[in-house]
């Protein structure tokens, strides 16, 4: 259930950001930092895709993955587990080159961006006792 709750806030934060990348919403407000500067680099994109997409798409996919091991029927699989640390490995690791580039390369700050990653930090945290129902295909 931490896995989902937290997945559900990180979506929430990347849509709000994707939705102002996509002029949906005014600019982002920011107090401290400078996300104009990080929203507008050349690294707010892989190809046309707006890195919040990316953020949100893998946040949903955690929700939908937590959600389905929850279920009776999936509580014994392996594959649930497995994709639940493999995306938030994932994610992790993408969050913390985003993280690099904001205080090495574009040496600007997002609080949002901050703020996604200690999310993702905490679910990927949230997957390791995943890991024996990898190894062993246990139930919760």
């Amino acid at each position: 259930m931490a896995i989902a709750l937290l997945s559900l806030v990180g979506a929430f934060l990347a849509f709000y950001l994707l939705a102002a990348n996509l002029g949906w919403t005014p600019p982002v407000p920011c107090g401290t930092g400078d996300c104009a500067t990080v929203q507008s680099s050349e690294y707010a994109t892989v190809g046309p895709v707006p890195v919040s997409g990316i953020g949100l798409a893998g946040y949903v996919a955690l929700l939908a993955l937590s959600l389905a091991g929850l279920q009776d029927r999936l509580s014994r699989s392996r594959l649930i587990p497995f994709l639940l640390f493999g995306g938030a490995l994932f994610g992790v690791l993408f969050s913390g080159y985003l993280t690099y580039l904001e205080a090495a390369v574009i040496k600007a700050w997002c609080r949002y961006c901050v703020a996604s990653a200690i999310i993702i930090t905490i679910v990927f945290a949230a997957t390791l006792p995943e890991l024996k129902r990898i190894r062993t295909g246990g139930g919760r």
